[in-house]
């Protein structure tokens, strides 16, 4: 199964990843976006994000 994986130090928090797929990212209360757990993640949505995101931070990872 495939992860999602935010590298923190490269985000920029720029939140569309928690706007455009808020089932899969949210921020935390520490202010970071973080990844929800999920037996199975929306791959087309996930790469949606990805392709989209600012900080360039986001990938797959296999779990």
């Amino acid at each position: 199964m495939k992860k999602p994986v935010i590298e923190l130090s490269d985000c920029v928090l720029c939140e569309i990843c928690t706007d455009y797929c808020p089932s899969v990212f949210r921020m935390n209360d520490a202010g970071f976006v973080e990844v929800l757990e999920m037996v199975e993640y929306p791959e087309e949505d996930v790469d949606e994000v990805i392709k989209n995101c600012l900080g360039d931070c986001i990938f797959w990872q296999e779990a």
